[in-house]
Formats: structure tokens, C-alpha cells, sequence
């Protein structure tokens, strides 16, 4: 690693302060992804800024139609959140599956949403929930948020405060992880809102990132099972290949993922 300053803000304010007032600053949530690519010189900030520490980021609360949670959250929380279990379990069942015990006892909701890793599991859990992603700046849904890889629509400047999502009527999430880091080579989550708009979105495996299967959507709608969804292919044009998987794999692993899911949700 390259020498570099660590200060720990104590507001928003403070951490904007401080991110203008460097060279090269980054801010720094669980540091999952920033402190790894440090380590092997794909990135040298002249400063990192923590900003977990902000009271504002902090919190998980509940509603007869939402969960909020704090940008700051770490997955272990959400993980093992009565709260969010009782009225998401779908989304504390993600959390679950995160890395292992070390990653999700530092990794944040706020640093992986910010980062957009095309391998992140919360991306698809805010597609498929509506989420709202509130900033120091204002607020984007999901849907416009998520602009390609490692791509959003936040300024250098703007941190995620919080993340609303909304308790579908059902939902249920399919991971397809690699066997030793447990990222997503293809997740599916499926969901059906309130409103009785079914949402399925993929993560692990979109060339641009994470994406939503509008013709599983529309095929669900009439018929909510698995064999709505797994005869419907996708492009494996749009797909990431490596020495993981190839395109056309992964292309499978989204149907097959999908039905797994819907039965899931049942």
C-alpha cells in the first residue's frame, strides 16, 4: 500500500469537509473493496475518510409499509435483525449469505450500494424492493440510481445516508455463489410488491451490473411459478464471462435461479 492519511468523521458535514480539503480522498464505509484494492496498488487516495462513525447513518427502522436501514449497517445486522426478518426475511437471508463472519462484521449496506460491485448482493434486493437510496444530497430510486458497473449516480461528494425498501407481499433471493469467497457469480431476487408488480432482478452476472428481466415480470404476472420463469432466456450477449463461468452460463443460471426463487416465494 501506498502512504495514506485516515481521518474518522463525525458528521456529514465533517466528512464533506474533509473529502474537499484532500488531495485525493475517498471516504470509507466497512472498506471491504477500498482497503483490498489498496492493497494491491489499484488505488492510492491520499486520504480516507471513515464515515460509519456519523450518528445520521445509523439505525434500522420499521414500518407498516417500509424498512429503512442506516447506511452504516453492517451486514451482521441485517442479517440478524428481528425487525427486518419479520417483515423482510428475504433481504436478512442476503445479508446472510455476504462473505463470511470478518466481511459481514465490517462490510456496510452504504459502502457495497455505493461501490456497485457487479457482484454485490444488495443491488438486486433494491431493484426488486423499490428501493429509495437517500444521500446528503437528496434521494434516487433504485431503478435510477444504478447507472452500470461500479457506476451511480452519486457525486464524489455525496454519501449514501440511508436505504428505504419496500415490504413486498412475497420475495425470496437465489445465490449462485463461488465456493471460496461466497460472492455471486448470478443471484436472482424475486418479489412481489404491494401493488401486485412482480420484480426480478439479477445480480452476479450483467454486463453493466445489476439488472431487472422485464419479460419474467410480465410472465409472472399471470401466472406466479417457477415454470413462468425458466423457460425464458436471456441474452447472453449482456452477460460477463471469466474463468468462472461463460456467458451462456451464467444466461442459464438466471432462469434456473429465477424458478428456484419464485418457488421459494412461493
Amino acid at each position: 500500500m501506498y502512504a495514506t492519511n485516515y481521518a474518522k468523521a463525525t458528521s456529514l458535514e465533517d466528512a464533506v469537509a474533509k473529502l474537499q480539503a484532500a488531495e485525493d480522498g475517498k471516504f470509507l464505509g466497512g472498506g471491504q473493496t477500498l482497503i483490498a484494492t489498496m492493497k494491491q496498488r489499484l488505488a492510492a487516495p491520499s486520504d480516507v475518510i471513515d464515515v460509519t462513525k456519523i450518528p445520521e447513518l445509523k439505525g434500522i427502522t420499521v414500518d407498516a409499509d417500509t424498512v429503512t436501514i442506516g447506511a452504516a449497517t453492517i451486514h451482521s445486522e441485517v442479517a440478524s435483525s428481528k425487525e427486518i426478518a419479520a417483515a423482510i426475511p428475504a433481504l436478512s437471508g442476503l445479508a446472510g449469505t455476504i462473505g463470511d463472519p470478518a466481511v459481514r462484521n465490517m462490510g456496510t449496506m452504504g459502502g457495497v450500494l455505493a461501490n456497485n460491485d457487479p457482484a454485490a448482493d444488495y443491488p438486486a434486493a433494491a431493484m426488486a424492493l423499490d428501493a429509495v437510496i437517500h444521500t446528503s444530497k437528496g434521494s434516487y430510486p433504485a431503478t435510477e440510481y444504478f447507472t452500470g458497473m461500479f457506476e451511480t449516480a452519486l457525486d464524489d461528494d455525496e454519501i449514501i445516508t440511508k436505504i428505504t425498501y419496500q415490504i413486498p407481499l412475497k420475495a425470496a433471493y437465489e445465490k449462485f455463489r463461488n465456493p471460496a469467497s461466497r460472492y455471486s457469480l448470478c443471484s436472482v431476487f424475486v418479489a412481489v410488491l404491494k401493488n401486485g408488480e412482480p420484480r426480478v432482478a439479477v445480480t452476479g452476472s450483467g454486463n453493466d451490473g445489476v439488472f431487472r428481466v422485464g419479460a419474467m415480470e410480465e410472465a409472472l404476472k399471470s401466472n406466479f411459478a417457477p415454470e413462468a420463469v425458466t423457460g425464458i432466456a436471456v441474452d447472453p450477449e449482456t452477460m460477463l464471462a471469466d474463468i468462472h463461468g461463460s456467458a451462456e452460463y451464467r444466461a442459464h443460471l438466471v432462469s434456473v435461479l429465477a424458478g428456484r426463487a419464485v418457488a421459494k416465494a412461493g
